[in-house]
């Protein structure tokens, strides 16, 4: 009864936050959980493309919730940003899997040390550890379970986050530069150092100027990186937006989804390796 009472009363709050998004598009994204037989567990919810057909392949995106939308409730991670990919028509437009996993409390997609007082936060960058954090490490293998599975592009996969999520998507690309095919981190941060293994790969990435949480600069510093590297990463700085600002018009630009959607490794394929493929204007 209490596990009922509090899915009720979080789904409620969800649907709150969200008013232009009906009960029936929220709960499209299923609730499931990954087990890796070695006793660990990753809870995420999955939306199915519309009119899912197996003898056909679909793009998947992975969404990286953030810091405040941890747990273990299995449906916080809904709060922002993957509302739009349930919309009947967006669905209708971009027939795609999204994938959302929840970060359990206290842990973190990636390592972070951004202590005002530290070497790190000094510099603006996010080092990245030999080895991902736990939920990380599950998440990699959810998605190779996925596309087994499922009929999942293997071309077409995206990965987008925001704040802690932001962080997290760059040091999932930078751990597997080759394995999606765009990349949108909001208000994040990345290891600058590894930025060169960025260069051929299209990033659009968000920040707000008055961000408090999150300061502008870690993303400045990574797109700053990856231009010195010979990359053309997009960047939309919003000069008036603080951390949640930023992502909620950024999820609210269709043309973020328009070009995500355009690209493919096949692309990059055919390219070469010219780092200016990215066409994002």
């Amino acid at each position: 009864m209490i596990v009922k009472r509090v899915f009720f009363w979080g789904l409620l709050l969800l649907i709150v936050s969200f008013p232009a998004v009906s009960m029936a598009q929220i709960t499209d994204f299923k609730a499931h959980t990954y087990e890796n037989g070695e006793g660990n567990e990753l809870n995420y919810r999955m939306l199915k493309p519309a009119g899912y057909d197996s003898s056909k392949s679909y793009p998947l995106v992975l969404f990286l919730h953030g810091a405040g939308e941890r747990g273990s409730d299995n449906f916080s991670q809904l709060k922002w940003g993957v509302h739009h990919f349930a919309d009947p028509g967006f669905r209708e437009q971009y027939p795609a899997f999204v994938v959302a996993p929840q970060v359990p409390e206290d842990e973190y997609w990636s390592w972070l040390n951004l202590d005002r007082d530290s070497t790190s936060a000094s510099s603006f960058v996010a080092p990245m550890r030999e080895t991902p954090t736990r939920p990380m490490q599950l998440t990699i293998e959810l998605l190779d379970q996925l596309q087994e599975e499922y009929a999942v592009d293997a071309d077409r996969l995206y990965v987008t986050g925001l704040s802690m999520g932001g962080f997290g998507t760059f040091a999932l690309i930078e751990r597997f530069p080759g394995k999606f095919a765009a990349a949108v981190p909001i208000c994040g941060g990345g290891d600058a150092a590894r930025a060169f293994l960025l260069k051929e790969m299209p990033i659009w990435v968000f920040h707000g100027t008055e961000d408090q949480a999150v300061d502008v600069r870690y993303s400045r510093t990574m797109v700053e990186a990856i231009q010195l590297a010979g990359g053309s990463p997009g960047y939309t700085e919003y000069p008036d937006a603080g951390h949640v600002e930023a992502w909620v018009q950024a999820y609210r630009d269709p043309t973020l989804y328009e070009w995500m959607f355009s690209k493919s490794k096949q692309e990059r394929k055919e390219k070469g390796s010219s780092p200016n493929y990215n066409d994002k204007e």
